[in-house]
């Protein structure tokens, strides 16, 4: 069985973000980049389905600029056998990547395919449900467990209301969410052979895909300083603040 996990190049999530001076995007300047973390934990679980005899090859797949290789090395490092970047220094949205993952999975025709259930740049989770859709595929979304038994499997998902589990038959797509997994630390020895893993390089132009953002962000700004909490002294005296000056009842 083959397994392809989808992984994004973000910011990474110990930075504080900076917007640019004219308000037009976030500054990037000198500013760390890792794999996004929910993509971490679809790495994984892909990683361990590996592990445990069900998949007998996962392919990480990343669509970027040509420094998103090393987001791909490290998913190697963590597991991965191979890996294609789709090459693009364009802005990609749901939609294009989508697009991309389509033609992808219908080259590679995997029974699996993985993805972190949003981006923490862009938090759009609309990736999945398009490709699914694109694909032809079932899915299963906001999983935190997936078991996998034969030509189908059971993904636990989590709801509003709590937990759902659905079955779906593969070949499925599905996203991960944060509980599904605890993902590892790439060891050294795996960081060194990950180098020599193969890595394909592809342009959106070979899949047949225009990357062109239907989307046009008008302005950026960072969100408004908290003021510093106050305490009070009694019950009446918080009530009296939040009646008169927060007047929120």
């Amino acid at each position: 069985m083959k397994v392809l996990v989808a992984v994004k190049r973000v910011v990474d999530y110990n930075v504080k973000v900076r917007v640019k001076a004219d308000q037009t995007d976030v500054d990037l300047t000198n500013v760390k980049m890792s794999m996004n973390p929910f993509c971490e934990i679809a790495v994984e679980e892909a990683v361990r389905l590996k592990e445990k005899g069900i998949a007998s090859e996962v392919i990480a797949v990343s669509i970027g600029p040509k420094v998103a290789q090393e987001q791909l090395r490290t998913a190697m490092a963590l597991g991965a056998d191979r890996s294609i970047l789709v090459e693009t220094d364009a802005a990609v949205d749901s939609l294009s990547a989508a697009k991309i993952l389509a033609k992808i999975v219908e080259e590679e025709q995997p029974q699996i395919v993985l993805l972190g259930k949003q981006s923490i740049d862009s938090d759009n989770n609309q990736t999945t449900q398009m490709l699914a859709a694109l694909a032809g595929l079932a899915q299963g979304t906001f999983a935190s467990e997936i078991t996998v038994n034969g030509d189908k499997a059971q993904v636990k998902r989590e709801i509003d209301g709590g937990l759902q589990t659905l079955e779906v038959k593969l070949p499925a797509v599905f996203s991960a969410d944060l509980r599904l997994n605890e993902p590892r630390y790439a060891k050294l020895p795996n960081i060194m052979k990950a180098k020599k893993k193969p890595l394909d390089e592809k342009k959106p132009e070979d899949y047949g895909v225009t990357v062109a953002s239907k989307l046009k962000v008008l302005k950026v700004e960072a969100p408004a300083e908290r003021s510093a909490g106050i305490k009070v002294g009694s019950v009446e005296e918080l009530v009296d603040k939040l009646k008169n000056e927060a007047k929120v009842v």
